[in-house]
């Protein structure tokens, strides 16, 4: 279950885009075809199919061609992975002591 940091920067960057956090709310509700966002989002179907294909490539959605329709799906297991990991952030706080120790902590007082 564990998701490496580059593998979660991808998909956070995937998912900074408010277009594209709007789709996977959407698929969270259910599959869809691109053909359907079109009018939802009032962008053309290249740009439509571009965002989808940025969410692809991080993984978060999946693709199942039911004859000429492509359908997208959020990738359930995935989007659990990054809800996971980012609640469960790793302790960089030792480097805050490493700043200590070298005398280069900044108060503001």
């Amino acid at each position: 279950m564990d998701m490496d940091t580059k593998t979660l920067v991808n998909a956070l960057k995937a998912l900074a885009d408010p277009t594209r956090l709007k789709i996977i709310t959407l698929l969270n509700t259910r599959s869809c075809c691109v053909c359907e966002l079109v009018p939802i989002f009032g962008i053309s179907q290249p740009a439509v199919s571009k965002h989808m294909s940025r969410l692809k490539s991080a993984d978060l959605v999946i693709e199942t061609r039911k004859g000429q329709w492509v359908f997208y799906s959020i990738n359930q297991e995935r989007f659990e992975q990054v809800c996971h990991a980012l609640g469960n952030l790793p302790d960089y706080s030792h480097e805050f002591e490493k700043l200590g120790e070298q005398g280069l902590l900044v108060t503001c007082e």
